[in-house]
């Protein structure tokens, strides 16, 4: 029962075929970690336990008749921000704290339906607008390797639970790293992929920096959950038509050239981080892969300007008329608000357009050299729990960033919104929290991405596992 949440989720599916393992058991296993861990690390906003083993049931029945789906009763944690028709949709902040959705996220459906069990939803910092998870309705979510490290954010829940093993798959968001940041401090996968290529709907669909994709504990488990939530709907007019999924095994990856770079063109990074990111392209070049070491032809302050713009004149503006009730929000997003209208008010929406060209002529000149790219998912291993970062800066090898999107690795990629992009775990900081590896393709190419991301999940399997929740040394379960 104790190891049953730290399957994972191929490994399961395994055994449900094979009757060796029901839903309800696994099921059962999930919520009893969940209830043991949970107040320690509170990843979850809400729960549906009672209907989570109904569903397990109804699933065990699908299985024993032969006609089990492609998810057929896993436990799957979907993020508090994405809505489920019927469910609180509140966007974690007090403002909104009795709002109840409407409909249910095309992604997410095709979740349910392919026999996905919602047992819990998982938090995510007010409005999404931060890089770490806390917020004045849902209280501070913890990274289980650390309890005074925040998991990272915006999809700081999802990463914890999968860390913790309260949850075999997850679901994220991503508008500036808010799927990558959380897998790199919690020592999971988290993939962005292409923009369109898994649906939204309504105004974020057409946000080119947003993105939904999954997350889980290896790169075989997320190719699954992929593989279900990816496809075009009519709800999305971006959306991208259909392609063939990345699936496990996956070739090695020796016919791809690899380019290595490790301040992401003049990006400030912790050494530990600089560290692992060279030992993971060592190990891939041990392993017969031809690795170059190149960087992008460009100024991250020109890559930070944009995304300040961007989020000013859509996401902040949005926003703004909530400051008449600035009480009840976090510091941290007023200070997202407050911070960047002026700066798209400046320049203006254009400049925005500008910028973002200039870094895709970057990337076009980076991967005609190469075929996919690896660099540091975050310049830290995590934040620290509960800070807002308005009043202190967050500082990378003694540098103070402006703001806390200023130096975050991940943004490039939602600026460049076509690229691919995948954190896998590469190491352990001395604070004991995971460092991710930011591997990156060719605008849509996401085989050469996944293929890349397991060879580095075998190579470094000893360094630290994604096949295990954390080690936590105040686990009573």
């Amino acid at each position: 029962m104790r190891d049953l949440p730290l399957l994972t989720a191929t490994e399961a599916l395994v055994r449900f075929g094979a009757g060796d393992l029901s839903p309800v058991e696994l099921m059962e296993a999930v919520i009893a970690r969940a209830e043991a861990l949970e107040p320690r690390i509170n990843a979850f906003t809400d729960t549906y336990y009672e209907e989570a083993i109904a569903s397990a049931r109804a699933a065990e029945a699908r299985w024993a008749a032969g006609t089990a789906r492609p998810l057929e009763g896993l436990p799957v944690a979907v993020k508090c921000s994405t809505p489920i028709a019927g469910q609180p949709s509140t966007s974690s902040s007090l403002v909104f704290a009795e709002r109840i959705a409407e409909v249910t996220a095309p992604a997410v459906q095709r979740i349910l339906d392919a026999g996905g069990i919602v047992h819990a939803r998982t938090s995510s910092p007010e409005f999404g607008c931060a890089p770490f998870t806390h917020s004045k309705l849902y209280g501070v979510t913890r990274n289980p390797w650390n309890l005074d490290r925040s998991p990272g954010g915006s999809s700081g829940g999802a990463g914890a639970a999968l860390a913790a093993g309260t949850t075999l798959l997850a679901d994220g968001s991503d508008i500036g790293g808010s799927i990558r940041i959380p897998a790199s401090s919690c020592g999971v996968i988290g993939y962005k992929p292409p923009h369109g290529r898994v649906p939204l709907g309504g105004v974020a669909g057409l946000d080119l920096y947003c993105h939904l994709g999954p997350l889980a504990r290896t790169v075989e488990d997320t190719a699954l959950l992929h593989e279900v939530m990816a496809g075009p709907h009519p709800w999305d007019m971006l959306s991208l038509p259909p392609m063939e999924a990345p699936r496990a095994p996956f070739a090695e990856p020796r016919d791809l050239r690899v380019g290595l770079s490790v301040t992401l063109g003049g990006y400030h990074v912790e050494p530990e981080v600089a560290e692992a990111t060279r030992a993971a392209a060592a190990a891939l070049a041990d392993a017969g892969v031809e690795v170059v070491e190149l960087d992008p032809a460009w100024d991250p302050a020109d890559i930070a300007l944009a995304a300040q713009i961007h989020y000013g004149a859509l996401f902040a503006a949005e926003l703004a008329p909530l400051l008449e009730r600035r009480d009840e929000l976090t510091p941290y997003a007023v200070d997202f608000i407050e911070r960047t209208m002026p700066v798209a008010a400046e320049h203006g929406y254009v400049r925005a357009l500008e910028l973002a060209a200039a870094a895709h002529g970057a990337l076009v000149a980076l991967f005609a050299q190469v075929d996919v790219l690896l660099c540091p998912t975050l310049p830290i291993t995590a934040f620290a729990v509960g800070e807002d970062y308005v009043e202190t800066p967050v500082t990378v090898g003694g540098v103070a960033m402006e703001d806390p999107l200023t130096g975050l690795t991940t943004v490039p990629f939602n600026v460049c919104s076509r690229h691919p992009s995948m954190s896998v775990p590469s190491g352990r900081g001395r604070d004991g929290v995971p460092i991710g590896l930011q591997i990156v393709g060719r605008p849509h190419d996401e085989l050469s991405v996944f293929r890349t991301a397991a060879a580095v999940e075998r190579l470094l399997d000893s360094r630290i596992s994604p096949r295990r929740g954390a080690v936590m040394s105040w686990e009573t379960v």
